[in-house]
């Protein structure tokens, strides 16, 4: 069980990211004084940009998260010689939940990564369809714009598979994930096609875990390997709202051990992606 000052600094940093505070507040402050500088008042900058004078407001009040995009053209736009592009990461930070953030920015600079699904199609492997039915069955339930920016969050990290150095990505899923229509059959159609197509990528491998297996390696739930630039393996594990990263090397090595079972278990990859093909076959 977490500490009570392990609790608090989690909060806090949570709190870090939250519309209208930390982060989001700041770079609204900067994007405001580049702004006023520049002579350009909401409307003129906002039509200069693409936006809306009340989408530029709340970008400026924090309450609303810029695109990555967006700060480009308004660092540009304004001269702001590289401060508005500089909060861009922490920014985008902001998009994910509180839970998966330190892990984002881990896996967006990771030499490799292991990546066991028991509940959904990972992100990385996500449809933007697949992704969009995920965010709008969340409980509680989100706001039409927090999903719209989840799901940009989310595609976003699929950049990855073309990002040189160029990583070594690996995917054990439990069949019935790819078995259960989430957001309907015509979605889940295109989410089979999705992996498949990732399934081609050199440094993809995708394995399949059949329901039929009478042995299984690791049954406490889902989890990620990143494997670093500077050589240090990492887990993150995820469970109802206190998903962790670990560095102990006893406890990382426990799930390093699971992995290499559960790619043993299950299908090889060819094999996978042959059952992913029968089973677009059969929608």
């Amino acid at each position: 069980m977490p500490g009570v000052e392990e609790t608090q600094a989690e909060d806090e940093r949570e709190r870090e990211y939250e519309p209208g505070s930390g982060i989001l507040y700041i770079f609204g402050r900067q994007l405001k004084l580049c702004r006023e500088r520049a002579g350009l008042d909401r409307a003129e900058f906002g039509g200069r940009v693409g936006y809306s004078a009340s989408t530029i407001a709340s970008f400026e009040q924090g309450r609303r998260i810029p695109p990555p995009k967006f700060i480009d053209q308004a660092d540009d736009l304004l001269n702001a010689g590289g401060v508005l592009k500089a909060g861009k990461e922490g920014v985008a930070r902001a998009q994910y939940p509180a839970f998966f953030r330190d892990a984002a920015r881990l896996e967006a600079k990771a030499a490799a990564l292991h990546v066991y699904a028991t509940k959904a199609v990972p992100g990385l492997l996500q449809s933007d369809e697949y992704a969009r039915a995920v965010f709008t069955m969340w409980r509680p339930l989100l706001d039409e714009e927090t999903i719209n920016e989840r799901v940009v969050a989310r595609l976003a990290r699929q950049e990855i598979f073309s990002r040189t150095p160029m990583p070594t990505i690996s995917f054990v899923i439990e069949e019935y994930v790819l078995r259960r229509p989430l957001g309907g059959w015509g979605v889940m159609r295109g989410q089979l096609e999705q992996i498949l197509l990732c399934g081609q990528r050199r440094n993809v491998e995708i394995q399949v875990m059949p329901i039929e297996r009478e042995e299984h390696a690791a049954l406490e739930g889902p989890f990620t390997l990143i494997d670093t630039l500077e050589g240090q393996r990492i887990a993150y594990v995820e469970a109802y709202k206190d998903s962790r990263l670990y560095t102990e090397r006893s406890l990382v090595r426990e799930i390093e051990d699971q992995y290499g079972i559960l790619r043993a278990q299950a299908l090889t990859p060819r094999e996978s992606l042959a059952l992913v093909e029968k089973l677009l076959g059969e929608k």
